[in-house]
């Protein structure tokens, strides 16, 4: 997979994708923009939860331990994951023990990250997406493009093409004459998931929010093929993230608020699903499953947990309201990033998840502009401009980090030498003013030889799309002291 510069040169020129992309994103950024304005205490609710999110990952140990004793309690089965593999290994280990070979499947974030789809299919085990976007995107062979709308780079058209083509491969084919209305498409969609609801005995899903007070798991979700996938099956498997959990019921009412306006602009969630345990009866009374394992999982969590700047990013609902607003993903959509966290949030969970040593990551922190349009939509209050230059310090200058639990010291990335070296040459002039007087001069007496173009690959790549700035005849020192004679 290319990084983030060679593949979003490639996705800008993709005009079908950019149409696909501006029009969902604009559509959907609206929405949010009126729903939000209906709150007057919106920037209340908006510090509320981000100072909800910071005390619990600062007591993250504490509300873990409390957590897993409350599942424990009903009658569930927690297990810890440090990797992705570790995570992998217990799901099919638990799907295998059922006697199954297929399972369905709640959109979740958590388990693609960890590739549990490619493995299950590994150890001879069917993983079928039931949330609608996730279909199409299983259908067609394809990759997620954005946290709440995987298929958004898909119109219409496409949609019924891979419905019409592919869902016979994978259980009860479309209809001959499906054609490209949304009714239409819904009804395909759910004539295909039916059967499969009905037939599972093993279901996977990730959760919104974990409550440590009683070991309740929350997902929200539009469909309600979750809550299908939640009631139906005798056993249930949750893989989520260790940093969902939240410390009380009560924490509930502000995310329960502030998620659905964020992500779908909707004043109340449509389908809200908790479970705890196996419930009161145990499952006895044939509502929900007999069986329930939590996988709690790590992969660089902790890690990031232990940088004072990047582990805001652990504050993040998914509600991909950072994407809707970023310039840089309406124009190169999600594939660009590399990660199953796009946008301006990908570009700093990513890298600290993943660590900044491949091409990919390394690059991640700069697939944007620093406009700010995301720290103002977050509804949590994460700075992701102050994360993104933090990162971008990180890949030029290296220095410590903790990876898989230990302090290490990383070396800079490769390809930023000019970056570095014109950083260092900055701080001499701005830490000795005389310098930075005689470097004016030079400069302003020699401006007719400017060049337009900077040297080097870096250079040229900067001004290929920038006109460098003009140099003025007196530099601001001189004309102040020349028209105030150096006085205040």
């Amino acid at each position: 997979m290319p990084a983030f510069p060679a593949a979003a040169r490639e996705a800008v020129h993709d005009d079908t994708l950019r149409a696909n992309l501006r029009h969902a994103t604009h559509t959907i950024r609206d929405k949010r923009a009126r729903a939000v304005t209906e709150l007057a205490d919106w920037d209340r609710l908006r510090e509320a939860g981000r100072a909800v999110k910071d005390h619990t990952i600062r007591h993250l140990d504490h509300y873990l331990l409390r957590l897993e004793e409350a599942v424990t309690a009903a009658g569930g089965t927690v297990h810890w994951a440090a990797d992705a593999a570790e995570a992998n290994r217990i799901v099919t280990g638990l799907v295998l023990a059922t006697g199954e070979r297929e399972v369905v499947k709640v959109k979740s974030m958590a388990t693609q990250e960890i590739g549990l789809n490619e493995a299950l299919e590994a150890a001879g085990i069917a993983a079928y997406e039931t949330d609608l976007a996730e279909l199409i995107v299983q259908l067609g062979d394809d990759r997620p493009s954005h946290i709440l709308v995987p298929a958004i780079h898909r119109n219409r058209g496409e949609i019924r093409d891979i419905f019409r083509t592919r869902m016979g491969d994978w259980g009860r084919p479309a209809p001959e004459d499906l054609d490209d209305t949304p009714a239409a498409l819904a009804e395909a969609a759910r004539l295909h998931l039916r059967e499969k609801f009905l037939r599972a005995k093993v279901a996977v899903s990730g959760a919104n929010f974990m409550v440590a007070e009683t070991g309740t798991m929350v997902v929200l979700e539009s469909e309600g093929n979750g809550r299908m996938c939640l009631t139906l099956p005798e056993t249930l498997i949750s893989v989520v993230g260790i940093e969902k959990v939240i410390p009380t019921f009560r924490d509930l009412e502000i995310f329960l608020q502030t998620l659905p306006r964020s992500s779908t602009a909707e004043r109340m969630n449509p389908y809200t699903t908790m479970w705890t345990g196996l419930g009161p009866s145990k499952g006895a009374d044939g509502d929900g499953p007999s069986a329930f394992h939590l996988v709690l999982l790590d992969n660089g969590r902790t890690d990031t947990l232990a940088d004072e700047v990047g582990r805001q990013a652990l504050r993040c609902i998914r509600c991909s309201a950072c994407l809707n607003v970023c310039p840089v993903y309406e124009r190169a959509g999600g594939h660009a990033y590399g990660s199953v966290y796009p946008g301006p949030i990908g570009a700093i969970l990513s890298p600290q998840l993943r660590g900044t040593a491949s091409e990919i990551d390394a690059t991640l922190p700069y697939a944007s502009t620093l406009c700010g349009a995301c720290y103002e939509v977050c509804p949590v209050a994460i700075d992701i401009p102050e994360v993104l230059v933090h990162l971008r310090e990180r890949v030029v200058q290296g220095g410590p980090v903790t990876r898989e639990g230990l302090r290490v010291r990383i070396r800079p990335a490769a390809g930023h030498t000019a970056e570095r070296a014109a950083m260092r040459a900055a701080r001499l002039l701005l830490d000795h003013p005389g310098a930075l007087r005689r470097a004016e001069r030079v400069l302003a007496r020699t401006r007719r030889f400017r060049p337009h173009r900077l040297p080097g690959a870096a250079g040229r790549a900067w001004t290929e799309t920038r006109d460098l700035p003009p140099v003025p005849a007196e530099s601001f020192r001189d004309w102040w002291t020349r028209e105030r004679g150096g006085t205040r």
